[in-house]
């Protein structure tokens, strides 16, 4: 692939997490509702489960065209994200909303911290000044007050291991296994949050309006945002996948402030501004390296 066309792909993977984020964003009011008349493993895995059945009736076979490497590394991937699901969900009960938005975007900052190591990646000086500026963006956006306890544990645990999923997606997806990828994860994180929620029996949705939401997350959310993800990682470094995914706080103010009737303050102005700088520094970078080779090519 050329150095244009690659740019232009990873410009498309960027705009696609862009999008999940702002998908992300939009569920945060509607999450908080449902949960009122919900368990939390019950309503995470209904809604994973519209999810991998909305991707299965478009394309049954994609399954069967993984490898058996391919299979195995989705249901890891899987089994990461499912757990890192009831892990944050679990700590919300214990913590402030704000203080677990703040120390589960913490995962931008693993990121960098295993990408180094476990996939023998260097991070640009770019890439860490931006996972600074997202953090520093994030505390102001979301904190208010902070101390350490069992919730806060159990959300940075959840912080972890979506860290951990971005490691993997950014290592093994490739834009041929997406499609297949993304089913075999969403099974399982069904299945996991399903299983947790069988011994209580499984609450279902319990009015018209509650089933329109759960089937908007389970299936723009959750399924088309499963597959965009897998297919953005396929052309994107972890590190700038993760800093693009902390504009997820920055969406759910905006939709909260949109729709949820919260008020606009100073503190979402600049905690946003700074996310917003954060992810235009860690895109902008690779372009002015790319545009740099094409105009000064090596002798």
């Amino acid at each position: 692939m050329t150095r244009p066309a690659r740019l232009g792909t990873e410009t498309l993977g960027a705009l696609a997490l862009l999008a999940l984020t702002m998908g992300w964003g939009s569920t945060f009011f509607m999450t908080k509702d449902l949960l009122a008349r919900m368990p939390v493993v019950d309503y995470l895995g209904v809604r994973f489960a519209i999810a991998a059945l909305a991707l299965l009736a478009v394309a049954p076979r994609a399954v069967t065209r993984l490898s058996r490497a391919a299979l195995a590394q989705s249901v890891l991937l899987g089994a990461l994200y499912g757990f890192a699901q009831i892990l944050q969900t679990s700590g919300l009960d214990r913590t402030p909303a704000s203080t677990a938005g703040f120390v589960t975007g913490l995962y931008v900052v693993m990121t960098p911290l295993l990408a180094a190591p476990l996939l023998h990646q260097r991070i640009p000086g770019a890439a860490w000044v931006a996972v600074v500026l997202a953090t520093a963006g994030m505390a102001v956006l979301s904190l208010r007050g902070f101390h350490v306890g069992a919730g806060e544990l159990l959300v940075l645990a959840s912080a972890v291991l979506y860290a951990l999923h971005i490691c993997g997606l950014g290592a093994w997806s490739t834009p041929e296994s997406s499609m297949g990828s993304s089913i075999v994860q969403l099974v399982v994180i069904a299945v996991i949050c399903l299983t947790a929620a069988v011994p209580d029996g499984v609450t279902l949705p319990h009015t018209g309006v509650d089933w329109v939401r759960m089937l908007y997350m389970g299936i723009i959310v959750g399924a088309l945002g499963m597959l965009a993800q897998v297919w953005a990682q396929a052309h994107l470094p972890p590190t700038r996948s993760a800093v693009i995914m902390s504009m997820e706080p920055v969406f759910a103010a905006l939709f909260a402030v949109l729709f949820g009737g919260e008020s606009a303050t100073v503190r979402m102005l600049v905690g946003g501004l700074m996310v917003l700088a954060a992810m235009l520094l860690v895109e902008l970078a690779p372009r002015r390296k790319v545009e740099a080779e094409v105009l000064h090519p090596a002798q």
